[in-house]
This record gives C-alpha cells, sequence and structure tokens, in this order.
C-alpha cells in the first residue's frame, strides 16, 4: 500500500475545502429573499467552517423554528418545533448534536440521546417558562392535589420534567390531556396555554402562572390593528398567546401547525403571532404568499448566531449534562409523550 504523503493530505484539504465553499454558495438561493448579498458575505466563513466541522465531529445540528433563516436554511440538519425535535432527536446516529434552540431544549435532546454528546451555543440561551417552576415547586403541587397527574408543557427545566408523568407541546397538549382519561389535570407552567387547552377539553385544568416573554406581549388590539391595516388578512396565532388573542386569530396552533396551515391553504396575506424569525422561515418556503411580520423577538433564541455554532463545534462547548437520578424520571415523561404521537 502506498504511503500517504503531506502533500497529498493539503490536497485533499483544499478539495475538501473547496467543496465546502461550493456547498455554501448553493445554500444562499434558500435565503437570498431575505438575507442581502451583502449580509451574506459576513455569514459564508462561518458556515463554510461549520460545514466542515460537522463532518470532521460527525455532528448533527438541530434548529428550532424561531432560529434566524442563516441558521435554519443552511447549516440545520434537523428543524421543527419542540415536539419534533423530540422526536427526531431520539433517531439521530451522530455522535454529536448542536441545539440550536434554548437550554430545556438542549436538555431534552440529551435525555432522548443520553450517550451521545449535546452542545449549546450559549448556555445563556435559557427561556421565560422553564425558569418559572423549579422541582420543589411542583412537588408542592402535588401534596396539594394528591393523585391528580401533572402534565408539563416541555418549556421546562429536566428537574421539573422529573416530577411529571408526563410532557406535552403546544402541538399535542390537548390530545395528552385526553390521553390519560382523568377528569382533572395539573398543567404546568404556562397559564395562557392552559387556558387555551382547557377551551379544548372537558378535562379540568390546574394551571400555573408561568408566561412566555415573547406572546405575552401580543394583544386582542394588535390583532385589530392588523385587520384595520390589512383587510382580508389571515391571522394565525401561538396557544402561547392569552386566550383572547387566539380568538381573534383566525387559526391558533403550534410553529409546525402554522407552518402547515400556510403552506396547505396559501392565504394571499398572513401574520403570525409569535416569534419574528419564524415569519422568515414560513416566507422562504411560501413565496407566494405576502407576509406581514408584527414582531416580537426572543431574546434567547438570539443568543445563538453562526459564529457561537462554529466555536461550540471547535470547542466542543457547551456541553449539556443531567444527572441520572433526575434524567431517569425525566426520560420517562417525554417518552411517553413520544410515544403518543407514534404511528401519525
Amino acid at each position: 500500500m502506498d504511503a500517504i504523503s503531506p502533500g497529498m493530505l493539503r490536497s485533499a484539504s483544499v478539495v475538501a475545502d473547496g467543496l465546502f465553499a461550493t456547498q455554501a454558495a448553493a445554500l444562499y438561493e434558500r435565503v437570498r429573499r431575505v438575507v442581502p448579498a451583502a449580509e451574506w458575505g459576513v455569514f459564508v466563513p462561518d458556515i463554510e467552517a461549520i460545514l466542515r466541522l460537522k463532518r470532521e465531529r460527525n455532528a448533527v445540528v438541530l434548529a428550532h423554528n424561531y432560529q434566524t433563516p442563516e441558521i435554519f436554511n443552511t447549516v440545520a440538519d434537523i428543524v421543527g418545533d419542540s415536539l419534533a425535535l423530540a422526536r427526531k432527536a431520539a433517531a439521530v446516529e451522530a455522535d454529536v448534536i448542536v441545539l440550536c434552540g434554548v437550554h430545556f431544549m438542549a436538555e431534552t435532546a440529551k435525555l432522548m440521546n443520553p450517550d451521545k454528546t449535546v452542545l449549546i451555543p450559549d448556555l445563556r440561551a435559557g427561556c421565560s417558562l422553564a425558569e418559572s417552576i423549579t422541582g420543589a415547586d411542583v412537588r408542592a403541587l402535588k401534596a396539594r392535589y394528591p393523585g391528580v397527574p401533572v402534565v408539563t408543557y416541555v418549556n421546562t427545566s429536566a428537574d421539573v420534567k422529573a416530577e411529571s408523568d408526563i410532557c406535552c407541546t403546544s402541538g399535542n397538549a390537548v390530545e395528552v390531556v385526553e390521553s390519560l382519561g382523568v377528569e382533572r389535570v395539573i398543567f404546568l407552567p404556562d397559564e395562557y396555554l392552559a387556558r387555551n387547552v382547557a377551551a379544548g377539553t372537558s378535562v379540568e385544568i390546574i394551571s400555573w402562572h408561568g408566561k412566555c416573554e415573547v406572546h405575552e406581549r401580543f394583544s386582542p388590539e394588535d390583532i385589530a390593528s392588523l385587520r384595520r391595516d390589512y383587510p382580508g388578512i389571515t391571522i394565525l396565532a401561538h396557544p402561547e398567546c392569552d386566550r383572547p388573542v387566539v380568538e381573534a386569530a383566525d387559526f391558533a396552533g403550534s410553529t409546525a401547525a402554522m407552518a402547515s396551515f400556510v403552506a396547505r391553504r396559501q392565504p394571499a396575506r398572513v401574520a403570525l403571532i409569535t416569534e419574528c424569525s419564524m415569519s422568515d422561515n414560513v416566507a422562504l418556503a411560501n413565496p407566494e404568499v405576502d407576509f406581514v411580520r408584527p414582531c416580537n423577538l426572543c431574546p434567547h433564541m438570539k443568543r445563538i448566531s453562526l459564529p457561537a455554532i462554529r466555536h461550540s463545534l471547535e470547542t466542543m462547548t457547551h456541553e449539556v449534562t443531567v444527572p441520572a437520578a433526575v434524567a431517569d424520571r425525566a426520560r420517562q415523561a417525554v417518552e411517553r409523550m413520544v410515544a403518543i404521537g407514534r404511528g401519525k
């Protein structure tokens, strides 16, 4: 067998770098309607590096629907809402998962992949809902309502999930609640989502006082203003919005449900009452639809950037771990949720 010389290695590296550069150039076609050419030039070095590092590390990037277009549409391998990411994380075959979202999502990915390395590019990427409740709070609620099952929104820490019977997302909350076959449940931690779930089921809902700092800022007046300014507009709201906002909208659903609605119905003009980047990503997939963007940014989601993803893969930081005693119980709650949707 012929020996591999340093010169051959350098040549192979040049060829590989050229392939990543070509791939990055082709990716611009996906985002050119929302990313100016001058801005794209700033992104290219990081995108090329991330593409190379993913191959070297045998890594995949999971990105939530609220990630910016240059992340969601170029370096991400798996995209979706929190339910989709939870399901797909369980089937990932790579050695490394980079979670482009917030911390509870990275914890969930680790729960579903205990033997893999899970990284989050910025440890400050938190969540107002996750921070609104602790495991101790759940234990106190269970003592107050003995025997009542606990349904916990995935926007929570692993410690809270570990105290729960089953998890849910905004996309399957009613289905999860009704799957338990009980007269009432403790539903945590989103107060607004709890109100919207209660409107869709006869099960009594005992709620908590958490709120999403993005969705709680939307009001029925915002909906009325959109209808005045854009007659005939179709308005879709996330169920983390307060009940009057949801009632004023034409449709309410998870980020995946909103994206599906636009793809199926192709409304002439639409507004998504949710985080800003969601509109950009759905707009790219639906070029014939005019998107009006009432913009509330999630400061935590926006901590994730291309340079941060690149640095995460270069340094293998920041690794997300969950203590085994917590992970085993939290994983059961997530797996029960995932099992409900299998076969659909």
